[in-house]
């Protein structure tokens, strides 16, 4: 391979106009590599002086059948002008008056259902989604009276928020997969409130008359018409302000919360509301007090119940998926059996377990939230809203990119908003996707929202006509579904490990958010972890990274010298690569950084000295910008000062790899009009370029 060199840079030409703009222009080198053979990255173990193999990884170069040919002028930026004629744009107002709206457009758009069902398959997915929606209602109705005591309102809410809620999320939600309606942590974080202002309004005589169901279901309005107002300001890009690994942290502590609430039915104690910082520290020790008074009938119903869930979930439901895909509907079958045993056995008498209760037949008749307690739940309501639409916007998203289809993340605002006004007016609390559901949905053969109907139409008969018959059912069964149900959500702290090993930062944020969580408070935590994501995101625009780069052999490639170990010297040359951005936040690190780096005695100088003429030669710095993200004013600034430094130490700083609008900032700030650093497209032009100056021949050979 060859390069050739020498030769002065052509004059920039052009004559001025309304805009300017950069153009490459070609100096008088040639960048010529003949006919080398193309190189993909492996991995290789790194021999020691000795021969011995180490456990340190390095990156290698191996070559392919295919070959490279380069022949071509040195480029270098230049500014040029010209005339040219733009069309005068006009202000945002009038293009929004503009913009036009095809009605049938727009009723699909608000309205998914009348796309998919004018496209439905009646013949090979009804059978489908009819099984689908008969096997989640049978799930939906133990979950949901389960989940609607964490929220302290009687176990019939849960069932209502199966059916009032999934039918509007049904026709206006644009998953095909999720199951919609109880939720664990949402409805923790409802009874949350619930406790906090019932217990202010037993001491407030004129707010007695407010019940913990009136708190919420206008709770749920107030859910409701956050995410609707969301929509209407197009925030559904709001999700990205919570990241995978803040959600992770703080449902892994939640879920410790929703454990710790369950564990009084568990054991059959008598517990008082405690809300606030560090409850779960006062709610253990209140545990362990009352320890002594546990129903032992209790806490052997409780556990033979997990000990046949788990033994189904762990033995027999993996064997049952290699021959059918239909589960067996175990949580059914216990809360079943459990309520007969305690109908025919009177055991809820005898042995003074809790049950149940009244469970009311019919629909709930219509009525208005509470609107006079509006204020005192509006920031509760936020976080809800907020944790319900991320939540279940994830998972609609695991189904849509795993059947390749898209979810619009605004009409899911919109389609849970008004799930959650719509249900605020049946005595339902706020809904959200259920994972455990969403996965049985979807396994069992459902292909769209109709399985979701199907499901409610299930849910109306057990309201209509079934709901009353568990009422003798114990609820320390509810509550040892609510546990196993767990499992996953509990061993999700062992992510920490993986999250650790891929970011520290990250490992950072959810080890901040999930103990937050636990010892705190679920808001507080969620607030800090918040706190956490976004000083993590200022440290990070805030870093950067500073690297040497060395030539491989027989190749115009450059690579960090400290990730492989075959790399060829640049007489009186120099390159680093710079990956971040550079403003005024780091501008000082950047400076000081890259002059301690030039600092730092090159083991070749001392040879290059020797072997030149006696006429000293320039050093040459080639900074690579290709990884520069952004650079403002102030670091254009500290990059002129970096030059002029350079410079009055008898060396040349060239730029190369900056992008177009990094290059527009330094014409803007004068930097290369004040310094008149040269800026090349490429390393290897900015390399050709030194070495035909070093060396004032026209051919190199490397």
């Amino acid at each position: 391979m060859q390069i050739g060199g020498g030769g002065e840079t052509m004059k920039q030409g052009g004559k001025e106009g309304k805009r300017e703009e950069g153009r490459e222009e070609r100096s008088g080198g040639v960048v010529r590599v003949a006919s080398r053979a193309a190189v993909i990255m492996e991995e290789a173990p790194l021999l020691d002086q000795a021969g011995t193999t180490v456990r340190r990884q390095y990156l290698a170069m191996e070559e392919v059948n295919a070959q490279i040919n380069i022949s071509r002028k040195v480029l270098i930026q230049r500014e040029a002008v010209e005339e040219v004629d733009e069309p005068k744009k006009e202000s945002l107002l009038k293009r929004s008056i503009k913009l036009e709206c095809n009605p049938k457009e727009a009723c699909t758009s608000l309205i998914p259902a009348i796309k998919w069902l004018s496209e439905y398959n009646w013949k090979e997915w009804l059978v489908k989604d009819a099984i689908s929606g008969f096997t989640v209602a049978v799930m939906n109705i133990p979950q949901g009276m389960a989940y609607a005591l964490l929220a302290n309102v009687p176990p019939v809410v849960g069932i209502y928020m199966a059916f009032f809620p999934v039918i509007i999320y049904a026709f206006l939600g644009t998953s095909r997969h999720v199951s919609m309606g109880s939720f664990a942590v949402i409805c923790l974080m409802t009874g949350n409130t619930i406790n906090k202002h019932v217990t202010d309004h037993d001491q407030d005589p004129a707010m007695a008359q407010i019940t913990a169901l009136g708190i919420g279901s206008t709770l749920a309005f107030l859910v409701g018409m956050y995410q609707i107002i969301l929509y209407a300001l197009r925030l559904g890009i709001v999700c990205t302000l919570l990241s995978d690994t803040l959600i992770s942290g703080f449902t892994a502590g939640a879920a410790v919360h929703v454990f710790s609430s369950q564990l009084k039915d568990i054991l059959g104690i008598k517990l008082p509301v405690i809300n606030g910082p560090f409850k779960l520290v006062y709610v253990y020790t209140t545990i362990f007090e009352r320890l002594s008074t546990a129903n032992v009938a209790a806490v052997i119903i409780s556990a033979i119940t997990m000990v046949i869930l788990v033994v189904n979930n762990e033995i027999i439901k993996p064997r049952i998926a290699k021959i059918s895909r239909f589960p067996i509907p175990i949580e059914l079958i216990v809360v079943t059996s459990g309520t007969l045993v305690s109908y025919l056995g009177h055991i809820a008498e005898i042995y003074n377990l809790r049950v149940v209760g009244k469970i009311p037949k019919g629909l709930p008749p219509p009525s208005l939230p509470n609107f006079s307690i509006l204020p005192e739940i509006a920031v509760d309501g936020l976080i809800i809203s907020l944790i319900a639409y991320i939540g279940s916007l994830s998972m609609a998203l695991i189904f849509a990119n795993k059947f390749k289809y898209e979810v619009n993340a605004n009409q899911e605002l919109f389609a849970q908003g008004m799930g959650n006004i719509f249900g605020s007016f049946f005595s339902c609390l706020p809904f959200a996707a259920s994972l455990s559901r969403s996965v049985i949905q979807q396994s069992v053969g459902g292909v769209t929202q109709l399985a979701s109907l199907i499901n409610s139409s299930l849910i109306l008969i057990v309201l209509l006509w079934i709901g009353p018959l568990f009422e003798p059912l114990p609820r320390c069964i509810l509550a040892s579904l609510i546990i196993v149900a767990l499992k996953g959500v509990l061993m999700q702290a062992l992510d920490i490990f993986k999250i650790w090993k891929a970011s520290k930062i990250d490992g950072v944020i959810w080890i901040f958010t999930y103990l937050s969580v636990i010892i705190v408070e679920i808001e507080y935590g969620l607030l800090i972890g918040i706190i956490v994501s976004i000083l993590s995101l200022i440290i990070r625009g805030a870093s950067s990274r500073l690297d040497v780069l060395k030539r491989l052999p027989n190749s115009e490639l450059y690579v960090e010298v400290e990730k492989y170990s075959k790399t060829t010297d640049l007489p009186g040359i120099r390159i680093v690569r710079y990956s971040g951005c550079l403003n005024f936040v780091n501008r000082s690190f950047f400076k000081a950084k890259l002059l301690k780096l030039l600092e730092t005695n090159d083991p070749n100088e001392n040879e290059v000295n020797k072997d030149s003429s006696p006429e000293i030669l320039q050093e040459t710095i080639i900074l690579d910008f290709k990884c520069l993200t952004y650079i403002d004013p102030s670091g254009a600034e500290c990059l002129k000062s970096l030059i002029n430094e350079l410079s009055r130490e008898n060396k040349a700083l060239f730029l190369a790899g900056l992008s177009a609008d990094a290059t527009e900032t330094l014409r803007f700030c004068n930097v290369t009009k004040d310094t008149g650093v040269p800026i090349f497209p490429s390393i290897h032009d900015a390399v050709t370029f030194a070495q035909s100056k070093q060396t004032g021949v026209f051919t190199i050979r490397l």
